[in-house]
């Protein structure tokens, strides 16, 4: 591959004269050194960079080596590189006991084929006991949108029984719900983490959410994929979740099950698209008895800075997760290490380049930081570790500017997107997307919620300003065979390669695009390391109240 690069050379320009405080530097992104780490990341030696595991320790050795040999400075917080994220891992066993109970009559449930589950409790059993099943709608508490679909029902010691997405998704066109919730646009109201953490919140035994496809975004087949397993963050008692169980039923059995208790799910789902809905009683009892195996699992953020010259204490943050799913059973070439080259070695890949380049440049007024984050496959746990105790307190955290995949195809004409308007970043996006003499596309499925779904979300929850760089939220204008071509490719990979063995380095990859998107995060993060400015969150975002809560401390 030849040396390749991207020129910054129109910072200054792009970037709006009352906000620029320091010129803004010529640097250069290369293709080859992404190339150089990605093979290395990727290569068996780390064994697909799994959590706990050797391949844990050599990703942290090579990542700490990268930083120092950069000359940044250790970001943790004890002054080291490292933040510890002990993690909760379990796993469930054959189950003696799972039914449906109606009457006295039982209905048996095949755990994986019927019913999908997991826990987050480290307990030696989960146990459910006849517990009744309430159906709670799209179970959507937003008092900022005039919605309750609780009304006052008492869940605890209950199973609560959700709707995937949100109400918005299947809202046919003239229906009132309709815009309520973003339109196709998914919400946080929608993610399924969110489902879960509100049953908790509201005391309930377990929960279960209705599978569909069109409103998952992914088939059952990904649903039961963890096969029972699950990881958390370490939590303190008093702090862990209510649900002893949690997961999803499959549509066909949750139809019989609405059915057998005199219910018409598809009525039911037109129902709950209005605010007057009422959750329903099923009349129905859940009874599980599932052994579980529980371990703690030592795990890694890595922390690195360059500090600011003028205020050090605002601090742009750049991120991507170094973790990948390590070990697994041999694909079709005998690979068995699901490595993820693209997921997310080439983010980890630019956020190495991004300091380069900043090291390469005059001091800035902030402070830029660089958080490679561990078990985001897991759940986005490293990310939520840090935002539950951050080294930068987050209202002085400028903005989170997050890599994780990106499209290896070539130059494109146009940017892709993720969360249209939640906050001014993306306007920052279009500036300096325009200066690199390319467009703004929005994300193809914005119902698949891919906002709420990248480590940028634990910062975006906390209130700070965020955007994601993430190739298969659309298909790019490629400049080399346009939308088509660029549909191929986020087909083909998560089609084939997503998540599986085949996330592998490939000698024929293209990453041209690569430089131009990694150049286009560097471009903005080093306008606002350069500047006074404070990007905020749009009317409509859900966190825009968080962030103006504290708009005090950044006056």
């Amino acid at each position: 591959m030849s040396l390749r690069f991207v020129s910054a050379v129109l910072l200054a320009a792009a970037a709006p004269a009352s906000a620029q405080t320091t010129p803004a530097p010529t640097v250069a992104i290369y293709a080859d050194n992404l190339a150089d780490t990605v093979r290395t990341l990727a290569s068996d030696q780390f064994q697909g960079r799994a959590p706990g595991t050797v391949g844990e320790e050599r990703t942290i050795g090579y990542l700490i080596g990268r930083l120092q040999a950069m000359g940044l400075e250790p970001a943790g917080p004890d002054g080291g590189w490292t933040q510890a994220v002990p993690l909760l891992h379990t796993r469930l066993g054959t189950p003696a006991t799972l039914a449906f109970d109606r009457k006295g009559a039982a209905t048996p449930l095949a755990l994986g084929t019927d019913i999908y589950l997991s826990s987050l409790q480290p307990k030696d059993r989960a146990t459910v006991e006849n517990a009744p099943l309430v159906f709670v709608g799209y179970g959507v508490s937003a008092s900022e949108r005039g919605w309750d679909d609780f009304k006052g029902q008492d869940l605890k010691g209950k199973v609560a029984v959700f709707l995937v997405n949100d109400p918005d998704f299947a809202a046919a066109k003239g229906e009132p719900v309709a815009g309520t919730f973003g339109g196709r646009t998914m919400t946080y109201y929608g993610r399924w983490t969110y489902k879960y953490e509100e049953a908790s919140r509201r005391g309930a035994i377990a929960a279960l959410i209705v599978h569909d496809t069109d409103g998952a975004g992914y088939g059952w087949n990904v649903v039961k994929s963890p096969g029972g397993e699950n990881y958390d963050i370490v939590r303190a008692p008093d702090q862990v979740t209510s649900l002893a169980l949690q997961g999803w039923i499959s549509g066909e059995a949750a139809t019989k099950l609405f059915a057998d208790a005199g219910q018409d799910l598809a009525r039911l789902r037109v129902a709950a698209r209005r605010k007057d809905f009422k959750p329903v009683d099923l009349g129905t009892g859940f009874t599980a008895a599932i052994p579980v195996t529980h371990e703690v699992v030592q795990s890694q953020n890595v922390l690195a800075k360059i500090p600011g010259a003028k205020r050090p204490d605002e601090v742009v943050i750049y991120g991507a997760h170094w973790d990948a799913y390590g070990e697994g059973a041999p694909d079709e070439q005998g690979r068995i290490y699901r490595a993820g080259a693209n997921d997310d070695a080439l983010g980890v890949a630019g956020l190495f380049e991004i300091a380069r380049a900043f090291k390469a440049a005059p001091p800035s007024d902030r402070t830029v930081a660089f958080a490679f984050w561990t078990a985001e496959e897991r759940g986005l746990l490293g990310s939520e570790a840090y935002a539950q105790n951050p080294v930068f307190p987050a209202e002085k955290t400028v903005a989170n500017l997050g890599l994780d995949i990106l499209q290896t195809a070539g130059r494109a004409k146009d940017v892709v997107l993720v969360g249209q308007g939640q906050g001014s970043l993306e306007d920052d996006l279009a500036r300096h997307a325009a200066a690199q003499g390319r467009t703004v596309t929005p994300e193809s499925l914005p119902e698949r919620g891919l906002f709420y779904r990248a480590d940028h979300f634990s910062l975006a929850k906390r209130g700070v300003p965020v955007l994601l760089m993430m190739g298969i939220a659309g298909a790019s204008d490629l400049v080399q065979g346009g939308k088509e071509a660029g549909q191929k490719w986020v087909d083909d990979y998560t089609g084939k390669c997503y998540h599986q063995a085949c996330d592998a380095w490939d000698a024929t990859w293209n990453l041209d695009g690569a430089v131009q998107d990694i150049d286009l995060f560097y471009r903005i993060g080093n306008d606002l390391a350069r500047s006074a400015q404070w990007p905020g969150w749009k009317d409509g975002s859900e966190f825009k109240a968080i962030r103006d809560k504290s708009a005090a401390s950044r006056k």
